[in-house]
């Protein structure tokens, strides 16, 4: 039996791309929001969650750090997609020919100066991958989507012109998760851990509470903090660190952390998939 990874959004989207990168051997499951991809693996409807967390050019992704501690999802890997978007048109068409160019709202700045010396405009879409399957359907030769290659494939799309963003370094980071943990050490550039806490209501608690993974010389790659329950004296924090749970440094880290929160949990243990440095 073929086993699935679910990711959100539709066939072709930059969520479908990761999971094709990540796990070419599996069955991408495709769902309509990050609670379904959730709920698909909780009910064993699909093995394995592709959750977007971090964009280079727009930080991190709204409600994912909320829903991970109580997903009852563990993280077991990390992947990379370099974000690169095509202009998509049905075949046919010429890049003359084209007058509106469909997308998401987040994907259309980030080819502004393309458009503007093409005189193309840009018009909103909910997920690029629906404004390529929406371009596939109309067969509308003056219009394109903003896309990944992967869309251009499945709906029958030319790539009129490729990697037409204006920035080249948009990257984002996905999370792959499973109803399983795995702690076992893996992978060719160390591990990370993944971790939320809440400090104590005390003076210069976060300050203490980080000063063990100083002292024993943890790097943290992340710190980033939210609110808990919409309420402004309720925070929760969320933090990678280079290790394992079981090195020692990170054992002592871990143990002087616990003195200054009042809820601490491991969210996953997994193989780093590019050097943290």
């Amino acid at each position: 039996m073929t086993k699935r990874i679910a990711f959100q959004g539709e066939p072709g989207a930059y969520s479908h791309e990761a999971c094709r990168n990540a796990r070419p051997d599996m069955e991408a499951l495709p769902c309509r929001t990050f609670e379904d991809v959730i709920e698909s693996v909780r009910s064993g409807e699909a093995d394995l969650a592709m959750l977007p967390v971090e964009n280079t050019t727009y930080g991190r992704v709204a409600d994912i750090h909320r829903l991970l501690p109580h997903s009852g999802l563990h993280i077991i890997d990390e992947a990379f997609v370099r974000v690169h978007i095509n202009l998509l048109t049905v075949p046919g068409a010429k890049l003359e020919d084209i007058i509106e160019a469909h997308s998401h709202l987040v994907l259309l700045p980030q080819c502004a100066e393309f458009l503007k010396k093409h005189g193309i405009k840009g018009r909103v879409s909910p997920d690029n991958a629906r404004a390529a399957r929406e371009v596939s359907e109309q067969g509308d030769l003056h219009s394109a989507a903003l896309a990944s290659e992967l869309a251009s494939e499945i709906y029958g799309l030319n790539v009129m012109a490729r990697h037409i963003e204006d920035r080249d370094n948009n990257t984002t980071r996905f999370l792959v998760m499973s109803r399983q943990a795995d702690m076992s050490r893996r992978g060719e550039h160390g591990m990370i851990t993944s971790f939320v806490f809440q400090v104590r209501n005390i003076p210069a608690a976060l300050y203490k509470a980080m000063g063990g993974f100083a002292t024993n010389g943890i790097n943290m790659t992340k710190l980033e903090s939210y609110m808990v329950d919409g309420s402004f004296t309720a925070t929760q924090f969320y933090a990678d660190i280079v290790g394992h749970p079981e090195d020692r440094n990170v054992k002592l880290a871990m143990e002087e952390l616990e003195h200054f929160t009042t809820n601490v949990e491991i969210l996953g243990v997994y193989p780093a998939a590019q050097p943290r440095g």
